[in-house]
């Protein structure tokens, strides 16, 4: 039989629902206004740029943005169109594909960083404390474990971090 949530907890999921969808919404807007670039493409672009030789297998790419597989073809589909990424077949599994970053992606990945770090620093990281912060970063990888641990270990890096000290 499910539990009902005490005040506190209903509170803190409300409060996270409701920031997660304004602070997504205007990192959003402000990469596409200044940029040109959708949020969901800098992921890509991001993840990419940040794995070795600037490819991922399309499975685990939809894995760490937290897509469907067909979700992440369409995506990377636009962005093959518009020059930032292609596809090439895995060499180890010709079955496969692996999505790579392009030099025009990499380019449009540096001008956009700034922005969204910017973004993310002004609407998110100043309100936190260094303790907030790990108390946060150990909450929501705890979460993040119980419901999607292979995301866990490649979003949060579940493992590599000594979890926040109790106060």
């Amino acid at each position: 039989m499910a539990q009902k949530l005490d005040e506190r907890r209903t509170a803190a999921w409300r409060a996270f629902l409701a920031s997660h969808a304004a602070l997504v919404g205007r990192l959003g807007e402000e990469l596409q206004e200044e940029k040109g670039l959708p949020l969901p493409w800098y992921e890509v672009l991001l993840w990419l740029g940040q794995a070795p030789e600037g490819r991922m297998r399309m499975g685990e790419l939809a894995g760490s943005l937290l897509l469907t597989p067909s979700g992440v073809t369409r995506l990377v589909d636009r962005m093959e169109a518009d020059g930032l990424v292609k596809r090439e077949q895995c060499p180890s599994d010709r079955r496969g594909w692996n999505a790579v970053i392009t030099p025009a992606g990499r380019s449009r990945l540096r001008a956009a960083a700034p922005v969204h770090l910017r973004g993310v620093e002004q609407h998110f990281g100043r309100h936190l404390s260094d303790d907030e912060a790990d108390m946060l970063a150990d909450v929501l990888s705890r979460v993040l474990q119980d419901v999607h641990p292979d995301a866990a270990a490649r979003v949060c890096g579940v493992g590599e971090r000594e979890p926040a000290k109790a106060r």
